[in-house]
């Protein structure tokens, strides 16, 4: 199966789980997994939320920033992978100064 993400709408959300500033995505859905590859702009965040749908699992792939999961703070950078398995406490911020570049895969279980 190929999902050709240019064809998706990209959405832009504003304090994302009562997060700061402004994220873009675009987002795959189906019964099984989420893809959404997604853009945290600077100064923005994902607020802290319990991750209920699945273990989330967020390649990184450019920008500079932090995960924090039930309460321990971790650096995001290129190349890293963050998980926040499901039922846990989790939030992403961008703390530099251009765009978080996400790959984000919310697997149900």
């Amino acid at each position: 199966m190929l999902i050709d993400f240019s064809k998706i709408e990209e959405k832009t959300i504003q304090g994302m789980n009562n997060g700061n500033g402004e994220i873009s995505a675009r987002m795959y859905m189906s019964e099984r997994v989420k893809i959404i590859p997604t853009k945290i702009h600077p100064g923005g965040s994902i607020g802290l939320h319990t991750q209920e749908s699945g273990d989330d699992i967020n390649y990184i792939l450019s920008g500079q920033g932090k995960a924090i999961c039930n309460g321990i703070e971790e650096e995001l950078k290129p190349g890293c992978c963050h998980i926040c398995t499901q039922f846990s406490e989790h939030s992403i911020i961008n703390t530099g100064d251009e765009d978080l570049l996400i790959l984000t895969v919310v697997v149900h279980i």
